[in-house]
Parts: structure tokens; sequence; C-alpha cells
């Protein structure tokens, strides 16, 4: 098992490397006869693409997405769809000082273990690079979501933490997003964030950073007990971001601070005949199937594990050494990983959203993707 492709009915399987000559995913399962063009792809990618703000590595890659198959005449045929992005800026000679060295906090040694080769050059198949196709495929992903939902989903993330310093969530503003170079829905917050990452930047050092990502106008109904639970592949999707080592749904680890009333979610009837809950601690998911409530996750981010500082470690002849890592690289990884935040929750719902009208297409407000 190689491990390279994510989703059951909704697949896609990512390839290429950091340094290599592209990356790119193939999409499979996805219905026929959706719109779907390069420019709906290339507006989620330009979020993610490196750098634009000196808060983020400055490796310039246009990141041009083109999709070689599975769209005729701007829709989807229901075959694989081949997305590919050229890597334009790769400056390989940067790594070969640590071709036989392992940094502290990378894949380097664990790749090598398990594979005994491995491609140093920006951290080969480990590099966030790869991220860049999981975003192509979630907005693919999200074709689905539109055919089937229509305006009534919607997807955002948000940076609502770096290092130690927090959003005022009295503050939250999804319009803020979009006009500071951190995603940060706190305006007050995005402006102390520049001094205090210059500074980190300007040492040399990296900060970690948490991510919270909102997926509302989901129709209740998507996921199963006990092994196809929602709020598990959610966990699962998130985890396998690069550097992100802890998730939660809704409330969380603060839940382990709440009283069973504090932590209830209570229910009233509202209106056609709805149940309406009186709040959202279990984050849209309850018993891994979704609640109709805004599904509500967070993950954290760890620090860039490449830094100026020398560290510590070992290479291949097993002699004790210091590293110091030369290149481009990100201050804080978490800011770009907002947009691939949103393409994986897409692309989990898209999946579920295929299961579900497999399994229960008549059940009490099960989605149905539209037919000819």
């Amino acid at each position: 098992m190689s491990f390279n492709t994510f989703g059951r009915l909704f697949r896609f399987t990512t390839w290429g490397e950091s340094h290599g000559p592209a990356i790119g995913c193939v999409v499979d399962g996805v219905p026929p006869r959706l719109p779907l063009a390069e420019a709906d792809i290339q507006r989620l990618l330009d979020r993610r693409r490196p750098g634009q703000s000196k808060f983020t590595t400055q490796r310039q890659e246009p990141d041009q997405v083109r999709i070689l198959s599975g769209v005729f005449e701007g829709q989807t045929t229901g075959h694989p769809i081949l997305l590919v992005i050229e890597n334009v800026d790769a400056r390989s000679k940067d790594y070969s000082e640590i071709a036989r060295q392992f940094r502290p906090g990378h894949a380097d040694l664990t790749y090598w273990l398990k594979y005994g080769i491995r491609d140093y050059r920006g951290g080969g198949r480990a590099s966030a690079r790869e991220t860049a196709a999981r975003v192509a495929a979630g907005a693919v992903a999200r074709a689905i979501l539109a055919a089937s939902l229509g305006a009534s989903v919607s997807i955002r993330a948000a940076l609502v933490q770096i290092g130690p310093h927090r959003i005022n969530r009295d503050n939250w503003d999804w319009d803020a997003v979009e006009d500071n170079p951190f995603f940060c829905p706190d305006r007050q917050a995005a402006q102390m964030w520049e001094g205090y990452l210059m500074g980190v930047r300007k040492a040399g050092s990296s900060v970690g950073a948490v991510v919270e990502v909102v997926a509302e106008g989901v129709p209740p109904g998507l996921g199963a007990p006990t092994y196809g639970k929602l709020d598990a592949d959610l966990a699962a999707a998130f985890m396998g971001i690069n550097a992100v080592k802890a998730v939660e749904i809704g409330a969380g680890f603060a839940a382990a601070e709440l009283s069973g009333e504090e932590n209830a979610d209570e229910m009233r009837m509202g209106e056609a005949g709805r149940v309406q809950f009186l709040q959202n601690s279990a984050g849209g998911i309850l018993g891994g199937i979704s609640t109709g409530q805004p599904i509500v996750a967070r993950f954290a981010v760890k620090p860039t594990s490449s830094i100026l500082s020398p560290v510590r470690s070992v290479n291949r002849d097993g002699e004790e050494i210091e590293v110091t890592t030369k290149g481009r690289h990100d201050p804080c990884v978490g800011i770009r990983a907002v947009p691939v935040a949103e393409a994986m929750m897409a692309a989990v719902l898209a999946d579920h959203l295929l299961m579900a009208r497999a399994q229960t297409p008549d059940a009490p407000g099960a989605p149905i993707l539209p037919r000819p």
C-alpha cells in the first residue's frame, strides 16, 4: 500500500515532489455534467500560492493548473480528472549540504529508515508543496457540493492563533479574512501579528498556529457509525496535512472542562418543524453524523522545522553534527494551511455526500445530486 490516495467514493491521488518538474493529482468518482473550469481551481490555488507576502516563503511559484482529462466543453465527464501544476522556481542547490544530514523536526530520518532513499531537495514528497494538489482536488469537491447543495453551503477557514497570540472572538469578521496576509478574522489581532511575526522572521526562527474551519449549510445525515464517522474522517483529513499535530471538533479539548449541563446541545422545535439546537458544543456532528448545524473544527500547526539557528542532529554516517537549514521557508507555515483546511473539509464532505446518496437516497433530509 502506497497511501497516496484519499477518500472512498470521491477519491484523489496526489503525486510529485517539491523540486520535481511538476506536482498534481488524479481526481476520480466525480459525477458527470458538473460545470468545472481551470479558473474555478486557479482561484483557490492563488490563495495558497507562496511568495505573496513577507510572512511566507519567497519561493515564486505561479501554481498555474492545467486540466488534462475528465472535463469536456466545460463539464465533467465522469472519468478521472488529471490536474497538473508545474514547479518553476525550485532551487535544489540550497539543499545540497543536507543530502546526508537528518534535520530535526523533519521527516528526513523516518523516510530514510522506511525507504532507504529520500529526496532531500526541499523535503521531496514530505514538503508542504504537496498541499497545492490537495487544494486543486478540493476545488473539484466544491463543484460536487455546489451541484447538490447550491449556494446554501459555504466552507471558510481562518487563522485564529499565531504562537501564543489568539484572536478576540468578539472581533470576528469573515470579511477581514481576505484583507490581511494572515487570513485573520480579527483586524486588530492581524495588526499585532505583523510586528510579532516580523521579529520571528528576522531572528531566523518560526512559530506555530491554529486554523479554524467552518462549513455551513451542510445537511443532516452525512456520516455513518461506527467506522465511517464524519468527525473521524475530518480528523484524519486534517491530521494528514503537513505539520499538523492536533485536531479538535466543536468544543474539542475544552469539553473536558465543562459539566454535562454546559456541554449539552439542548434542542427545541424551530420553524417549519425543524429541530433547533441552542448551542453547538458538538461542532455539528453527533454520533459521527452531521446535525445540520455548522461543522466547526480546529487544528494546530507546529512551527516550521527549517530554522537558521544551528540545532543538534546526526548524519547518515552516524556522526553527531549541527544542522543549519538554508533556503526559503515560512516563519509560520500555518498561514498557508488555511486554504488547505478548506480543501480537505470540502473533500470529506463531498465524499460523504456521495456515500449518503448511495446508501440512503430517500432518507429525510438526504442530499441528492440533481439529475438531467
